[in-house]
């Protein structure tokens, strides 16, 4: 895989990217979400995930498993604009 290739596709980061932060000390999803705003899109990290964690394993000479994932907030799913609407009219009652 080259720099180029895209890692998160919800906030078209690069694997160049991820590298270089991790290489600036960056060692942690949570901090690598923070600056790139990966595992934020609509995917919620169920893409780029893995491949970061990876990364982060890979740099300390971890196990992938032993990466702790970040911290889900609500929603964690796509919410329907209608469903939000539905619930803005029962709460006017």
């Amino acid at each position: 895989m080259d720099g180029k290739t895209i890692v998160c596709r919800c906030s078209d980061v690069t694997l160049k990217e991820i590298r270089k932060l991790i290489s600036q000390g960056y060692t942690t999803f949570e901090e690598i979400k923070r600056l790139t705003r990966s595992g934020m899109g609509p995917c919620q990290g169920k893409t780029c995930g893995q491949l970061i964690m990876r990364e982060i394993a890979n740099a300390r000479g971890q196990k992938i498993q032993d990466v702790k994932f970040q911290t889900n907030r609500p929603p964690v799913v796509g919410v329907k604009l209608g469903l939000v609407a539905e619930e803005a009219r029962r709460n006017e009652k």
